[in-house]
């Protein structure tokens, strides 16, 4: 499994680089299983909420495979800034459109999505979300359901080819998930043991 997790001004860091050492830590350990960091544009750093400093691996070209691989890569979208669309985050990029674009043409070409935190709400800004169980970070909630998804209690959601986290920690438990789903469970119980993570392992399925 290859996972392109996309940055864009004002991610929040945690959605974006704890998943990132989940899946690194899983492929140190043997696992077919390996992560980038990528922008739509050439960058070669992005500025997160937080005023982190982030290299970047290269671009993301969506439904495309990586490195000769046979299939596309999961494609994660971290979260942050929601609230105020006149600031750097994902509020800003919901309406510039084009992380929403990406997303869309990735699933339309038979790509796994996933959204940490309120970049489940560029996943329903990108249509991928309709009528499907999700959930975000409760701030944006209500947000969510105005965009006819099926929010959930959970801290995260399976749903087979579109996976959402909550709020900023969950996104290690995505991670996680993806790991035991893909790589095994023994796998992802060894990287949550390296990261001393108590990792919660009940998502909705459908």
């Amino acid at each position: 499994m290859h996972v392109e997790i996309l940055l864009y001004d004002g991610f929040d860091e945690l959605d974006a680089v704890g998943p990132y050492e989940v899946f690194e830590t899983a492929g140190a350990f043997g696992a077919d299983c390996g992560a980038r960091l990528v922008t739509l544009e050439p960058s070669e750093s992005v500025t997160a909420s937080h005023g982190l400093r982030v290299g970047v691996d290269g671009t993301f070209y969506a439904g495309g495979a990586v490195d000769g691989g046979d299939s596309p890569p999961v494609l994660l979208v971290p979260g942050g800034g929601w609230s105020d669309p006149s600031r750097p985050g994902a509020g800003m990029e919901a309406e510039r459109g084009a992380v929403p674009d990406a997303v869309a043409e990735h699933a339309e070409r038979g790509g796994v999505v996933a959204g940490v935190c309120t970049g489940g709400m560029l996943l329903a800004h990108a249509g991928v979300l309709d009528g499907r169980p999700a959930v975000t970070h409760a701030s944006a909630l209500d947000d969510l359901r105005a965009m006819d998804a099926a929010v959930q209690d959970a801290r995260f959601v399976d749903d087979g080819d579109v996976l959402t986290a909550g709020g900023v920690t969950s996104g290690l438990d995505l991670a996680l998930h993806l790991v035991e789903r893909e790589c095994g469970r023994d796998v992802a119980e060894r990287v949550a043991e390296e990261i001393e993570y108590d990792r919660e392992t009940g998502p909705v399925e459908n």
